[in-house]
């Protein structure tokens, strides 16, 4: 079996209503803070999204993948994703993440309008972070497909 590291470096300043830095490997900095929606400062991004976005990338690549394996070729594939965070006994839960694909595609590529929706739900299925994320948060697809 091999393993595969991935290493964040993260300091913060202050207490609650304080702010921090997410050093990622590359040289990206991502500016962290609690999220006005949770009555922080709202400096950059938070964890909510973060985690929002993590699942909504793997969930894309694994689309693209999905569709390229097949021969299937795609016009713009774009990927909206909502989070839901709920106070459940007085403590944040994440209730639930929904991608909203959008698959364009030409006339005549040779693929229904279905299938292409089967595989966007399909693909949520095959994602890693979405798979390792399952057991806790319930993960949906609600795909249109838009024939150019």
């Amino acid at each position: 079996m091999t393993s595969s590291y991935f290493i964040v470096n993260g300091s913060w300043q202050g207490n609650r209503e304080g702010n921090g830095l997410i050093r990622l490997p590359g040289g990206s900095n991502l500016e962290v803070s609690v999220p006005k929606e949770l009555d922080g400062p709202g400096i950059g991004t938070n964890p909510e999204e973060l985690l929002i976005s993590s699942a909504n990338n793997c969930y894309m690549i694994t689309l693209a993948a999905m569709l390229s394996n097949r021969k299937i070729e795609v016009e713009k594939l774009e990927v909206s994703s909502e989070g839901i965070v709920e106070k459940v006994d007085r403590k944040l839960q994440f209730k639930q993440i929904i991608h909203n694909p959008v698959i364009s595609i030409r006339t005549g590529s040779g693929v229904t309008v279905e299938k292409l929706e089967e595989i966007a739900v399909r693909a949520e299925k095959a994602c890693f972070i979405s798979n390792t994320l399952r057991n806790s948060i319930e993960i949906s697809v609600q795909p249109k497909v838009i024939v150019l």
